[in-house]
């Protein structure tokens, strides 16, 4: 397809490290314009701005410092996003893990993470929607978790937020299919980034659990987002697209 046929543009949260790192590298090579978020990693988001301007100069692409644990600080987001013409996708890749026992959660640091995880995707959509029903085209993608549809011990908080992020995508995409609008969620299992780096004690024995023996890849969760964005996935939307090696399918018992 030629690149004059492709949308102008896609918001990525969480672009500048891991798995939001790879999506916006794979939707410049589509040839998008890319804005993308980052909270602190100000450093890893120059080096990537840098990256991308050098090798897609005659893309646009801008990394915009935001804390989306402040309402506020949404909001401006919203705003923005809200007056970029040609807005064509959303990926909400930010998030934030919280580690407790079901019995044993402080609410503060639930509700933080509900804001970042959840809510502030329900409050970017409000903005990023409007251009999308416009054009009359758009995609919506949420960077789940395998988490949803499985959970395990200690996991209770981040599983709600991603399984409310799952109900919700897939009541945007009834509501908006007719105008032309996809939402799918993406629910990924243990991908090789810094967030799992707590498990480097006994990835071995996690990695025998998974039928495919290993973590996936951020490029890999990247090339189905970049699937999702394209013309081909315009009939995908409500969907949960599992990218785990097997584990949804079944749990391997192999010692």
């Amino acid at each position: 397809m030629a690149k004059e046929d492709l949308p102008m543009h896609v918001a990525v949260t969480g672009g500048s490290r891991g798995i939001g790192r790879e999506i916006v590298r794979r939707l410049a090579e589509d040839g998008y314009h890319v804005t993308f978020t980052y909270r602190k990693s100000k450093a890893e988001s120059d080096a990537l701005l840098a990256e991308l301007r050098t090798s897609w100069p005659n893309q646009e692409f801008q990394a915009l410092g935001v804390d989306l644990i402040e309402r506020a600080e949404v909001d401006a987001l919203t705003d923005r996003l809200s007056d970029i013409d040609g807005l064509y996708g959303l990926v909400h890749n930010a998030g934030q893990t919280y580690d407790a026992l079901a019995a044993m959660i402080d609410q503060d640091e639930a509700e933080k993470i509900m804001q970042v995880n959840f809510w502030s995707l329900t409050r970017l959509v409000t903005g990023v929607v409007r251009p999308m029903l416009r054009g009359r085209s758009g995609r919506i993608i949420g960077i789940g978790s395998i988490a949803a549809l499985h959970t395990s011990p200690g996991n209770a908080v981040y599983a709600a937020t991603k399984g409310a992020m799952l109900s919700y995508l897939r009541t945007l995409a009834v509501e908006l299919a007719r105008k032309g609008v996809t939402a799918n969620f993406i629910a990924p299992g243990y991908v090789d980034t810094d967030m799992v780096a707590a498990y480097s004690d006994y990835r071995d024995r996690v990695e025998k659990r998974i039928p495919a023996g290993r973590f996936a890849q951020a490029g890999e969760v990247a090339a189905l987002v970049g699937y999702l964005m394209s013309p081909a996935a315009g009939y995908i939307t409500g969907s949960v697209l599992p990218i785990d090696g097997g584990m949804n399918a079944g749990v391997t018992l192999r010692d």
